[in-house]
């Protein structure tokens, strides 16, 4: 029989729950003033209301156990024991903030602390937290990870993709709803059919409770019961914490959905009132009591505004700090054996993924048929027999569900690799990509990294149509954070991801479809490779063709079709899409003063349009042709094998692309 830990309501107990909840009340209250002066700036949403929860859970978790905030998250900063002053620093956006004030109020991160971070983005820390706890899980950990979101999250995908990994997976997280009523400025009952959220859990099998989050006892006692559990069982626990925010959304919203007799109403039953009313009437604490706590916080809150006011801001020349960790130095070559094996791309690929298995515990390949399926194009065929379903992880198809729960395992210090099946389903988890793995060392001032690796195919040539034919590459090459690559031989099928896994930043790396089946000799001794710098694979005088990925073997067909005219031709594989290696490209047309680039995404906006810009300022001068550009048509890829074929770069078009650079039909 279990026997559930419950509160003791001493008087040293009582006073911390109050004081808890006062520190927090008043805290927000000082930051709406600042606000109205202009001294807390962007979107302030204030916890008002809703102290009973924070006050009520945190303290119950240990200090290694983690959290995950939302954009509300100060209250439950303070309850963690981030100090008040770095807390009010990162208000102001000062460089001594708990976030060196690159977060702001709405991403509070301290990774002492174990917290890590609110996120602005309804709904997306509950992947991360779902990873957090999969990377503790993995290792045997016992701890908790406590994820906190508001009654709105529960609209969103990520919302049931992480309640199912969560109880899919038994994942110790305790998922904490904080339904204040409205999402944003609508009534839950304006956008839920069903609106008893804890029923949406309950639907997942895992353990649901309603708790009167008003009430900081019953929160409290709930905490302590479903933490319990977590730890005993191994197993996600579900609260839906049922309270009222008594200020707005943000201090942008005017609150004109509901009426002041609503908030008036609530706010005679608010929780800091309500217990303090309690303690009183049963003579636990005095009027002088709740004095001196208020007279201790008030002197807490001045201290915390003097220390912001006194802080620095970071100088401009900082402005690029924590956008990325400094670069790894790039990995020794390795020494060739002299013996090669004939292998394919697929194979090369594969021989990677189980060389990094084998290499670190930290790393598992995870995703959408990963596992007893072997992969959708094979390249993890056997792996799960080798390793086990722990280490070659079957997901839900849930992209931005499981993506997260990568990014989420990484910062937790595993190395995972996640495989999105196609290009075009990364879309689907571009808000992780993007929002979460490429900023969170911006954001939490580079306390936070995210070392993962996000694999997946991409290109044209199967006759797939157009959902399935994209060429993207350059829409993350864009992304800050992020380190994009494409490898194109056997070699860096084999040794990128080698590297890619000691980046402590994400990489993303990019394998087109048309290689997979692509053979050739590979060295049995064949090793990491650097991922920062392109390679030359013919050299020539006459004109540079710049190219990666599928488009590498095609422009090398088109040099030596011109070589036989007498057209010597260098071909560039960029390799690293970003950061994009200026130096070799530059000295390149430094020799050949002339550049076609073959990209097959479209046109416009592109990677090729990137390029060009960058040969313009950097070498015009030098230039003695216009830069000529060969991609994809601005048409969804077809369907049929004659249309796919003329909708993407071939060999016949770099033929002239490049002949036009020297004035030759």
């Amino acid at each position: 029989m279990t026997v559930i830990d419950k509160p003791h309501l001493t008087r040293d107990h009582v006073l911390s729950l109050l004081t808890g909840m006062i520190r927090i009340g008043k805290f927000e209250d000082k930051c709406a003033e600042l606000y109205q002066q202009e001294k807390i700036r962007g979107f302030l949403h204030l916890y008002d209301g809703e102290e009973a929860i924070a006050a009520g859970v945190i303290p119950v978790l240990r200090r290694d156990d983690k959290i995950v905030a939302t954009y509300r998250e100060h209250g439950q900063a303070l309850a963690r024991g981030v100090p008040m002053t770095c807390v009010m620093a990162e208000m102001y956006g000062k460089a001594e903030g708990c976030s060196g004030g690159r977060g702001g109020s709405m991403h509070i991160f301290d990774k002492a602390a174990n917290f890590y971070g609110g996120n602005a983005i309804v709904g997306g820390g509950l992947p991360l937290a779902v990873g957090i706890a999969l990377a503790d899980h993995m290792r045997g950990e016992t701890h908790v990870t406590a994820c906190f979101f508001g009654d709105g999250a529960v609209a969103e995908g990520e919302f049931h993709e992480s309640m199912n990994l969560a109880a899919l997976w038994n994942l110790p997280v305790l998922f904490v709803c904080e339904n204040n009523g409205y999402a944003m400025g609508t009534a839950l009952d304006r956008y839920e059919s069903e609106t008893d959220i804890h029923q949406k859990a309950a639907s997942y099998k895992m353990e649901s409770r309603i708790v009167d989050g008003m009430d900081v006892v019953a929160v409290e006692a709930a905490a302590r019961a479903a933490v319990q559990h977590i730890r005993e069982f191994g197993r996600p626990v579900f609260l839906e914490c049922r309270t009222y925010r008594f200020r707005p959304h943000s201090m942008f919203d005017a609150q004109l959905y509901r009426s002041k007799d609503e908030i008036e109403a609530w706010r005679k039953r608010g929780p800091i009132v309500r217990f303090q009313s309690w303690l009183l009437a049963n003579h636990l604490l005095h009027e002088e009591d709740i004095a001196r706590i208020e007279t201790e916080v008030d002197a807490e809150i001045a201290e915390a505004v003097a220390f912001a006011e006194a802080g620095t801001w970071e100088p401009e020349a900082d402005l690029l700090k924590h956008t990325m960790a400094e670069p790894l130095p790039d990995p020794a070559p390795t020494t060739p054996s002299g013996e090669t094996v004939e292998t394919t791309y697929r194979e090369a690929a594969k021989q990677g993924i189980r060389d990094a298995v084998q290499r670190d515990p930290r790393t598992f390949l995870m995703g959408e048929d990963v596992g007893a399926y072997g992969g959708c194009y094979a390249v993890s065929k056997g792996l799960m027999a080798e390793f086990g379903e722990d280490r070659i992880r079957d997901t839900p198809l849930s992209e931005s569900g499981y993506t997260g729960a990568g990014i989420g395992a990484a910062a937790n210090g595993m190395r995972p690799i996640v495989e999105v099946m196609t290009v075009n389903f990364s879309l689907l988890a571009l808000d992780q990509i993007l929002n979460t793995a490429a900023t969170i060392r911006h954001m939490s001032g580079g306390q936070l990294g995210v070392p993962v690796v996000i694999r997946m195919a991409t290109g044209a040539g199967k006759q797939l149509a157009a959902q399935h034919s994209h060429s993207l590459e350059g829409w993350f090459a864009h992304i800050p954070g992020l380190k994009v690559l494409a490898p194109a031989t056997l070699e860096d099928a084999r040794g990128m991801l080698w590297t890619a896994l000691e980046d402590p930043d994400p990489v993303l790396i990019f394998e087109n479809v048309m290689l997979y089946n692509r053979t050739g000799l590979l060295d049995t001794n064949a090793g990491p490779v650097n991922i920062s710098k392109a390679a030359i694979r013919r050299a020539g005088t006459d004109v540079t063709l710049i190219t990666y990925g599928g488009s590498l073997y095609k422009t090398l067909e088109a040099a030596e079709t011109m070589a036989k005219e007498g057209i010597d031709a260098e071909v560039i594989d960029l390799r690293v899409l970003r950061p994009l290696d200026d130096a070799t490209i530059m000295a390149s047309l430094g020799k050949t003063r002339r550049a076609v680039i073959v990209d097959e995404g479209w046109k416009s906006g592109s990677l090729s349009a990137e390029l060009a810009a960058r040969i313009q300022k950097q070498v015009f001068w030098h230039m003695d042709a216009p830069v000529e550009r060969v991609c994809s048509a601005e048409v969804p890829i077809p369907y049929p094998a004659h249309l796919e074929q003329a909708a993407i770069p071939q060999v016949a078009q770099i033929v002239v692309a490049a002949k036009a650079t020297l004035g030759r039909r």
